[in-house]
């Protein structure tokens, strides 16, 4: 018996010497070298759908991309070992979840979360994973403002210029600065990013942080929906994508995708 069988691949990895996750001309990326290793192992050529986009530089604790390929009644050829083994050691694959046909990486999934991390004290195991910021801001102003951005929508303020979507409108349900031994956190959880937002909403914090800014200030800023009124974008350094959640439970390859305690796979 033949069909089509949809897989979700989870992965990690360390964006430091990528330009992204998605394929760009002329640049090294992460969707790139997944598919290369892909079309390996199936000796032909494949093209994976990502769960979004992380920007040049930026790290994916847990990451999801979707894959379509034909069965054939016989075990699929690709196993996590087999795929790590011709991925470089900054790529993990962590699970292949065999989903049901209609299931999107992208367009299912309902929450996504970041964190932004900044270290105070100069440490080479932080280089390119971390930002090191000299003078510590106020975490108390931080937390003020970052709980005003759950009152709004429209983030026009914070997307990068000229991105092709059809809307600005995102919902944020965490914002939240966390003190680390060292350095301090930024959690945040949306239904959707735009291109550059977390790093645009952290360099607009840290202006309160510094009390450049009062945190009320905010409000003014995501009303006017003009970038050039929040604050300088960060480093990409200290971004990662943290978790992606969907509307049904993912269950590794040997498993099966239960949904209204009815069996899909």
């Amino acid at each position: 018996m033949t069909g089509n069988q949809r897989f979700f691949i989870e992965l990690a990895y360390d964006g430091t010497g990528y330009h992204g996750w998605q394929i760009q001309p002329n640049a090294v990326t992460v969707q790139e070298l997944l598919n290369k290793a892909l079309a390996t192992l199936l000796r032909q050529p494949v093209e994976t759908t990502g769960c979004g986009r992380t920007d040049t530089g930026v790290h994916a604790k847990e990451f999801y991309a979707h894959i379509d390929t034909k069965t054939t009644g016989k075990p699929w050829a690709v196993n996590k070992k087999s795929l790590n083994a011709l991925l470089p050691p900054s790529i993990a694959v962590k699970n292949i979840i065999p989903v049901h046909t209609d299931a999107h990486a992208r367009f299912d999934a309902t929450v996504r979360s970041y964190e932004y991390h900044i270290h105070f004290d100069k440490n080479p195991f932080k280089h390119g994973r971390s930002w090191l910021l000299r003078d510590k801001p106020d975490t108390e102003l931080m937390n003020r403002a970052a709980s005003m951005l759950m009152e709004h929508t429209d983030f026009s303020c914070f997307s990068k210029s000229n991105t092709q979507v059809k809307t600005n409108y995102c919902k944020v349900s965490r914002a939240l600065w966390l003190e680390t031994n060292g350095g301090i956190v930024f959690h945040i959880s949306a239904d959707r990013f735009l291109r550059n937002m977390v790093r645009a909403i952290v360099g607009t914090l840290l202006e309160v942080g510094r009390k450049e800014i009062s945190p009320e200030t905010i409000h003014d800023i995501i009303k006017s929906k003009n970038r050039s009124n929040a604050g300088t974008s960060v480093p990409a350094c200290g971004l990662y994508l943290t978790e992606v959640k969907y509307p049904y439970p993912l269950n590794p390859l040997k498993g099966t995708i239960v949904q209204d305690d009815k069996e899909i796979v």
